[in-house]
């Protein structure tokens, strides 16, 4: 009904043809959001918008005939294939999605000791069929497992606990923006699995969503917010936020970027979430780059291999032709390929440019020089060069989270798991900006509590990020960087002298040759705490330091901090965190409510739908609790 019903002369045809339409449920009828649509035979793909609209642009060039397939897919719904007739320029069908069999099944984490240096490998028993049930939500959907049995690692967590704040009155962690945690988390609800509680890092969770934080003063990186309210798990605790906002940059701003795609072709990255998923989300960041932007491709299988030179961001097409060319298969010669790409990053260094390896792969290197340690310290060789690293990570059932996460930490830069399209343009194209510019480097975060006023206090995740009180002032050690456009945000639980509590706090015994310092008076004694801040900027060596005292106030808490505590809250349940108190999963909704607020993008809204997908699992009984209010 919508084709043009009568063909152009070839001389007025564009050169571009435009396939559109809604996707739609196929029972009730109603849009459905994030679905993946391509076009049969060629690499060109796109997901379907918030009202379930989506919109493909195919050059003409790449029809063979005027017959094509759409192709569409989504979690908890049959793959749909559409033949549509090519007529004239554009084309709008709809497409019906069936909701598919769920097949649900309860996931096991083992601690393996030993060997493995502490890793959490997770396996799965054979699944159980259930009846599907149409999702009553609007993103998010349950999803057939797939592995009857996974070697995914994660790096061991041990949860922070309270801290005396007379005995421990210095806090200090490096910045963490990586987001990987909660995309991972999310492919664990929405394919019915419970999650091992290693893959839990609820620092990333929190600092997956951006906040309102206000812009930083001319000659700063970053801003500073801090903010204090009552615990929402427990009101006689306060939560305090502490917030960094980095300013943004406009794309046509940044530095010119050498870039090296260095992409996982080996035998695990088949399948549809992992190299054909690599290849659409590369084809997303290759659209951004600019004439002055290059481009290299190097993939590892059996042997690490030069697919592209350095080539100008001008020539998209001699780029895309290059991604579409690639295929999986054989094994993984990871420290080969890591050592190739520097190799070609040095090659065609930019001076004062935004010099990076793209990392995309499993993280399964298994044949070859691979040893953690050997890659940890190339890649500290590298950074310190200029040449940083960014790790995408992709597919499940062997997916090597813990050491993926530590090359991107030592090689100074961030790490991303991509569990679909829409994912991949959030993290290579909304924030291209904080992805691939570091505004400021080794930032690090100390906080000293007054004992007047705290009796003990944690810090509520950055668990593998915590640094020695002197860490702080010393300019070699390494911490996180923070790009352009980030947020960054840190919740510590804090205890008040003289709360009703009956919560553990970690304590030591008096000292034989020293005697405790008192609090001090005056106007300090009104502070809650003392937040500085160490940075460097991109181009010393020397650090910086900011300085922002927190006021003994308790507010109503604003949207932002109510929405965090909703992810943090959150996290804690999927970690059985003893230090969730009373909350669940209703106060988790009802916190995540009241904090949307605005939420442009529908990342908020997302996670609304998240938390409804983990209470419908039926691994999870969840007891309704009393209305509350905080």
């Amino acid at each position: 009904a919508y084709a043009v019903p009568t063909a152009m002369p070839p001389e007025e045809r564009a050169a571009d043809i435009t396939f559109s339409g809604r996707v739609l449920d196929g029972e009730s009828g109603d849009p459905i959001p994030n679905v993946t649509v391509t076009l049969r035979g060629t690499s060109h793909g796109t997901v379907s918008d918030r009202g379930g609209m989506y919109r493909l642009m195919v050059p003409r060039t790449e029809l063979a005939s005027a017959e094509a397939v759409l192709e569409a897919s989504h979690r908890g719904y049959e793959r749909a294939e559409v033949p549509v007739s090519v007529v004239g320029d554009s084309v709008r069908r709809d497409i019906p999605l069936r909701p598919a069999r769920v097949e649900l099944a309860p996931v096991t984490a083992a601690q393996v000791a030993g060997a493995d240096g502490g890793m959490s490998i997770v396996g799965a028993p054979p699944p159980m069929a259930v009846p599907a049930k149409r999702a009553a939500f609007s993103q998010f959907s349950l999803h057939p497992r797939h592995p009857d049995w996974n070697t995914e690692q994660y790096a061991y967590i041990e949860e922070n606990g309270f801290l005396a704040a007379d005995q421990n009155p210095l806090s200090t962690f490096s910045i963490d923006v990586d987001r990987a945690s909660y995309a991972n988390l999310r492919r664990f609800i929405l394919e019915g699995q419970l999650l091992p509680r290693d893959a839990v890092r609820i620092e990333e969770m929190v600092n997956y969503f951006p906040y309102d934080y206000p812009q930083p003063e001319p000659g700063s990186p970053f801003s500073i917010t801090t903010e204090v309210a009552s615990a929402p798990w427990n009101p006689a605790h306060r939560l305090l936020r502490i917030g960094l906002r980095s300013p943004e940059v406009e794309r046509e701003n940044l530095p010119p970027s050498n870039l090296v795609f260095l992409i996982d072709v080996s035998g695990s990255m088949q399948g549809p979430d992992r190299l054909p998923l690599v290849k659409q989300s590369l084809r997303l960041l290759v659209n951004e780059l600019r004439a002055s932007d290059r481009v290299a491709i190097v993939v590892y299988a059996g042997a690490a291999g030069l697919v592209l030179p350095s080539t100008s961001g001008t020539e998209k097409t001699r780029i895309m032709e290059a991604i579409d060319r690639l295929e999986a298969g054989g094994s993984t010669a990871g420290g080969a390929g890591l050592r190739l790409a520097y190799d070609v990053a040095r090659e065609n260094f930019i001076r004062g440019g935004n010099n990076r390896v793209i990392l995309a792969t499993d993280g399964d290197f298994n044949v070859g020089v691979s040893s953690d340690a050997e890659m940890i310290r190339l890649v500290e060789e590298r950074r310190r060069e200029g040449t940083f690293l960014t790790v995408l990570g992709f597919g499940r059932g062997n997916l090597k989270d813990a050491r993926m996460e530590q090359m991107a930490d030592h090689g100074n830069g961030n790490f991303a798991y991509i569990d679909g399209l829409l994912e991949a343009r959030k993290v290579l194209v909304s924030e291209m900006g904080g992805t691939l510019l570091t505004v400021a480097r080794d930032v690090k975060i100390q906080v000293e509590f007054n004992p007047a006023k705290v009796r003990a206090y944690r810090l509520i995740g950055y668990e593998n990020r915590t640094l020695a009180a002197e860490d702080f002032n010393d300019d070699r050690k390494d911490a996180g960087e923070l790009g352009a456009g980030h947020t960054v945000t840190a919740l510590y639980e804090v205890v008040p002298v003289g709360a009703d509590t009956d919560v553990e706090v970690r304590d030591v015994d008096s000292l034989r040759y020293q005697t405790p310092t008192r609090p001090s008076d005056g106007s300090r004694a009104a502070e809650l705490a003392f937040v500085k801040v160490r940075y460097k900027d991109s181009d010393r060596e020397q650090s910086r330091l900011l300085e922002h005292p927190v006021p003994d106030r308790v507010d109503p808490p604003s949207r932002d901090l109510t929405f965090a505590a909703a992810v943090a809250g959150f996290g804690m349940l999927l970690r059985e965190s003893e230090h969730r108190g009373s909350l669940d999963v209703h106060q988790v909704l009802e916190l995540a409510r009241r904090g949307q607020g605005e939420d442009p993008e529908g990342y908020r809204a997302d996670f609304i739908s998240l938390v409804q997908a983990y209470r419908r699992l039926p691994q999870r009984g969840v007891e309704e609790a009393p209305h509350w209010r905080w």
